[in-house]
């Protein structure tokens, strides 16, 4: 299965996950002092908030994949569709691990698509950003 990841960032996390809460009708299955996530199955989503100092809106948009074979799959993809892609294996972000990969859209919204294997106790700093630095710029 494939599920869509949606990240937005909030100027106030308290009263975003009030907001979400309700709009959701569940409680995150991930809280922290600085992030949330729902994993919903109605609408299917990975919908996650997080206040880390960026500005509020849209963080980035994903799909997240249950295999190895589906992420080489969208990554293919990804490919195929002329845009830049950076791999990331092992990353640990949104206090999950995860071997993910990053790229644009031809407008530069930022897409990850990733598989997670486990938590971590830390939000981590995998990000786009890192895979540029270590790996060199995307473009789209």
């Amino acid at each position: 299965m494939k599920r869509l990841h949606i990240h937005v960032t909030v100027a106030d996390l308290d009263k975003a996950v009030r907001f979400y809460g309700k709009l959701f009708a569940a409680a995150p299955t991930v809280l922290k002092l600085d992030y949330a996530k729902w994993q919903l199955e109605d609408p299917v989503v990975n919908f996650a908030i997080s206040s880390r100092g960026q500005e509020p809106g849209i963080n980035h948009l994903g799909i997240e994949v249950d295999d190895d074979k589906a992420l080489d799959e969208i990554e293919a993809r990804l490919v195929a569709a002329e845009a830049d892609v950076i791999e990331q294996r092992g990353a640990s972000c949104c206090y999950t691990k995860s071997d993910k990969s990053w790229s644009h859209d031809p407008d530069g919204v930022v897409w990850e698509t990733f598989i997670s294997y486990g938590q971590a106790d830390a939000f981590g700093e995998d990000s786009l950003a890192t895979a540029i630095a270590v790996h060199g710029e995307v473009s789209g």
